[in-house]
């Protein structure tokens, strides 16, 4: 694969000068396991922002193309089974959206990173006109031809380089996608633009203190390894970035916005299935899911 590295010389959340990182460990560019020393490979620096908690990589590994990491069949991204609809896919997020925005007349949302278009299909059948935008051309694909999504509905782009009219948007969710992009500040910027006054952005993202990733750092270090668990900027699921409801606060101050929601969701612990009666109430009581899910309302 062909990468360029680029410095990293402030925080993309809060704006931090490189003062303020610090190194935790380093990351391979494949799977780790327990054992990553045996293990070839090109490993980049993992920095933490101590103003915010972003996690990064830094140099941060650029592509020479975004095809290198999602150009691939959707079938090889995702099994059989995410073709099928569910009935209650995003309905709970539908469900907060509705609850916090309180608005009965024609609602419009767009949703960045598409993906197959399940997300646009449950808005639609929830009542809300529902766009979205794709950069992965074999996604887009499948959500024309396997979805039936419009295609007049849904953009082969990435949102650096996607247009829409300002405060067109009721509703802008960002569903496990800021933390691939490679400036989330800028997304979200963007994206406000396009937002309409109180209206609302979803986003989900990895979450930095994920009880999981620090059991397999705490199990690094005790073998003399500086290794980390965090992110993967070079090997599936190209994880660029892990936040903290921090990250967003100071994020807020410079983008003007409000946090009107979060939580932190358990998700999968990714452990051996018999500690998973041990570590879900942990995570769960601690707030050390691997997922955190944050509302923003423009003002």
């Amino acid at each position: 694969m062909d990468y360029s590295f680029l410095n990293i010389d402030k925080c993309n959340m809060c704006n931090a000068d490189a003062s303020t990182f610090y190194v935790i460990g380093k990351r391979l560019n494949s799977s780790q396991g327990l054992n990553p020393k045996k293990k070839i490979g090109i490993t980049t620096t993992i920095c933490k922002c101590t103003k915010c908690g972003l996690v990064f990589s830094n140099p941060m590994p650029v592509p020479k193309s975004l095809d290198m990491h999602y150009g691939v069949p959707a079938e090889s991204y995702w099994n059989d089974d995410y073709f099928i609809l569910d009935d209650n896919y995003f309905k709970t997020q539908i469900n907060t959206f509705k609850s916090i925005y309180k608005n009965n007349s024609f609602v419009k949302a767009l949703d960045i990173g598409a993906g197959i278009g399940k997300c646009m299909l449950s808005l639609e059948k929830n009542g809300i006109s529902a766009f979205g935008i794709e950069p992965s051309k074999p996604f887009y694909d499948k959500a024309i031809s396997v979805m039936n999504i419009d295609e007049n509905r849904i953009i082969n782009t990435d949102i650096e380089n996607a247009n829409f009219n300002k405060e067109e948007f009721d509703f802008i969710t960002f569903g496990a996608v800021l933390e691939h992009l490679y400036n989330p500040y800028k997304s979200i910027e963007k994206a406000m633009e396009w937002l309409k006054p109180n209206g609302l952005i979803h986003i989900e993202v990895p979450y930095s203190k994920w009880l999981t990733g620090r059991i397999i750092n705490f199990i690094y270090r005790l073998r003399g390894m500086d290794y980390v668990a965090n992110i993967s900027p070079m090997h599936n699921p190209f994880h660029l970035y892990e936040f903290e409801l921090n990250s967003f606060v100071k994020n807020s101050k410079l983008l003007n916005y409000n946090i009107k929601y979060h939580k932190h969701m358990i998700a999968d612990t990714y452990l051996p299935k018999i500690m998973d009666p041990l570590i879900k109430p942990l995570m769960r009581a601690t707030n050390t899911g691997m997922q955190l899910e944050v509302w923003l309302k423009k003002v």
